[in-house]
């Protein structure tokens, strides 16, 4: 007989955190989460330091899941498409897919808050300023430090789930209370740092707002994110070091010849780069792998900090918003048995979760190496037209990951590598520029897709 689980302690009160708190409100547990930093609602938190983020249909099932898309979609922007900027300034758009598709742009601290507040409005109770310093899993006990008040308490619950990102505390407890328990982060070598196109005359924006703006550069790029308000968060990735690199531009000077060289239509519309560009702290850029995410029937880790990646897919959140999902439709089969939900859940999203990791990495240099390209364009008008007149056959890897949330991530992985092979093989062919869209180049498709 297996033992009713009532308490549950959340360490995390971020997205997925929040997300998860709401799940488990709903089923009926009592559901407390702590979270390290003060309460963003009431505290200003300095910007600086944060990647918008782009909801997509993974996304947006875990926010259906309980009901609170509609009060989502109130602090997004679609993003119907790629706008790829030149050195010349010229612009070229390409359709994330079919129309009416779009990915979301919205604030990664306006979606936290708002996340925050239909948590408590379940029933969840959120205590802030409270860093987890160590726990008794085999007994439930996690203990804290308010930073405040400096003092030290132990709560004890029935399970307990880290929720608290690529350096998760709760992490550090199962690692060292696991024999065996593998661990791996892997850097890249760029970092990033955020930058703003301000708004224009009444809260206009002064770049097409229903587009992801991408100045890719071969080596590192600048990206662009609508807000509300009619600015643009932008990102700029660069190596850390290097002759071009955050090391490299030392003075205002410097960075404003390198980004008049180098993003010469972007500099107008930035007033305050090189202000921006020294008050912003430089972000790392790190992979996170780990086994196991759970410990017995008391602990299991979730969202980022069982397996954080870079932001280059835009699948960071909707990655962690998908373990809700999945985590949700395991306790409806198993009626809430956490002996038989946490292992299955285990099973199920580590390969997945190493796949969009993967995933992530490959379309950094996507991103910043070849979209610009006339041969990647090319590519994407040919697999545009067999997706097109053979759905069944061809969708792209992007549609995949970003507009099919049944697929699961590894499959579209193992289906991505699959569908390269074969472009490889059509764009080698002579004079593809020339007969693209001709029988013999789709039959040569349809005959590869078969022998795969």
């Amino acid at each position: 007989m297996r033992t009713m689980k009532k308490d549950i302690t959340i360490l995390g009160a971020g997205l997925v955190g929040s997300l998860l708190s709401i799940y488990l409100r709903r089923r009926g547990y009592n559901v407390s989460i702590y979270e390290r930093r003060p309460d963003m609602r009431k505290e200003k938190i300095s910007a600086g330091k944060s990647i918008n983020l782009a909801l997509s249909e993974r996304g947006w099932r875990g926010l259906e899941g309980v009901g609170i898309s509609d009060d989502i979609r109130k602090v997004a922007i679609a993003m119907n498409s790629r706008a790829i900027h030149n050195v010349k300034g010229e612009i070229v758009y390409q359709p994330y897919g079919k129309e009416g598709q779009a990915i979301y742009a919205t604030s990664r601290g306006l979606l936290n808050c708002e996340m925050m507040n239909l948590a408590e409005k379940s029933g969840v109770t959120i205590h802030f300023n409270e860093r987890c310093t160590g726990a008794d899993l085999e007994h439930g006990i996690a203990r804290f430090e308010n930073h405040d008040t400096k003092i030290n308490s132990e709560v004890k619950s029935d399970l307990i789930f880290g929720a608290d990102g690529a350096f998760s505390a709760a992490r550090l407890q199962l690692q060292l209370s696991t024999e065996r328990f593998e661990y791996s982060q892997h850097y890249i070598e760029h970092g990033y740092k955020e930058l703003v196109i301000p708004a224009g005359s009444n809260n206009s924006w002064l770049i097409e707002k229903n587009a992801l703006h991408i100045w890719p550069r071969g080596g590192y790029m600048l990206i662009a994110l609508p807000n509300l308000d009619g600015s643009f968060t932008c990102t700029l990735f660069f190596p850390f070091e290097g002759e071009e690199s955050f090391a490299s531009l030392k003075t205002e000077k410097d960075v404003h010849d390198f980004f008049n060289r180098v993003f010469p239509d972007a500099v107008p519309l930035m007033p305050t780069l090189a202000a921006d560009f020294f008050a912003n702290t430089t972000g790392s850029l790190v992979t996170v792998k780990c086994f196991p995410w759970i410990h017995k029937d008391k602990m299991c880790l979730i969202g980022d900090a069982a397996h954080a990646i870079v932001p280059f897919f835009g699948q960071g959140m909707n990655c962690g918003f998908e373990d809700c999902t999945v985590l949700n439709q395991l306790l409806d089969k198993y009626k809430d048995d956490w002996n038989m939900v946490l292992p299955e859940f285990q099973k199920q999203r580590k390969p997945n979760g190493d796949a969009i990791a993967q995933l992530a990495l490959d379309n950094f240099v996507e991103m910043r190496d070849l979209v610009g390209s006339d041969k990647f364009l090319l590519r994407k008008k040919i697999e545009a037209r067999i997706s097109e007149k053979y759905p069944d056959k061809w969708l792209s890897l992007y549609s995949q990951v970003t507009f099919s949330p049944h697929i699961p991530y590894a499959d579209a992985l193992s289906n991505g590598r699959k569908q390269d092979r074969i472009m490889g093989k059509v764009m080698a062919l002579d004079g593809i520029e020339e007969k693209w869209n001709s029988e013999e180049v789709e039959k040569m498709i349809l005959n590869l897709i078969e022998v795969q």
